[in-house]
């Protein structure tokens, strides 16, 4: 199994776990991922914190999970730091955090890092059922992945999207499998396919093609 993929499982089975939810998921991927990092996952304060609030959706919850592996490889950061590769030099803190809320020196535990982050994934869930004729039919792993992307790209690039398009045309699938095109950042004023962008733009399409969180 691709890495990226593994680690999110792992993330998605120890939350079934400690919320109860994604049945049908944990029926189907309990045995790809050992039982030790299963619990491993489940004991990670961010995990802990995401799978805690019962005021987000299950959506809300798999994307964040998401963003933790992408924008920090699933490690904590809570020392804001320069960002010499984002646009700006942003300060940076937690999973890829810039602007209100990061502060020089202060230090953001996983709870912080989670506050923090939150209201710009409900922000980015807002925008989604505002954009997709069809959300409500979507399962909440697939709309994690939307959800990502929204949050990684911004609301004006899904807008204009051949992704959304497609969604909003009935086809899901098809809106799942523009994913890989977004695996581009510029370099030196080219556009660039970076490693990076190009794993999470793969593993979102099989995330969203997949889906099978609900049941």
């Amino acid at each position: 199994m691709q890495q990226s993929k593994k680690w999110i499982v792992g993330r998605l089975l120890a939350l079934a776990m400690l919320t109860g939810g994604g049945g049908a998921f944990y029926a189907q991927h309990q045995g790809e991922v050992a039982r030790a990092e299963v619990q491993a996952a489940a004991a990670d304060p961010y995990v802990q914190a995401v799978a805690r609030d019962a005021s987000t959706s299950d959506a809300v919850k798999i994307a964040m999970l998401m963003g933790h592996l992408y924008e920090s490889s699933g490690k904590h950061v809570g020392t804001p730091y320069i960002d010499t590769l984002g646009r700006g030099q942003p300060l940076t803190v937690c999973n890829g955090i810039t602007g209100a809320g990061v502060v020089a020196g202060k230090w953001y535990t996983p709870a912080d890092c989670y506050e923090l982050e939150k209201g710009r994934y409900l922000q980015a869930e807002r925008a989604a059922k505002r954009l997709f004729a069809y959300w409500a039919s979507y399962d909440a792993i697939t709309q994690a992945t939307f959800l990502d992307f929204i949050h990684n790209k911004g609301e004006g690039a899904l807008g204009t999207s051949t992704m959304l398009r497609k969604a909003n045309a009935g086809d899901v699938q098809g809106a799942c499998r523009e994913n890989p095109k977004w695996n581009k950042g510029t370099v030196k004023g080219v556009l660039t396919v970076l490693p990076g962008l190009k794993d999470r733009a793969d593993t979102n399409a099989g995330f969203c093609l997949d889906g099978g969180w609900n049941g």
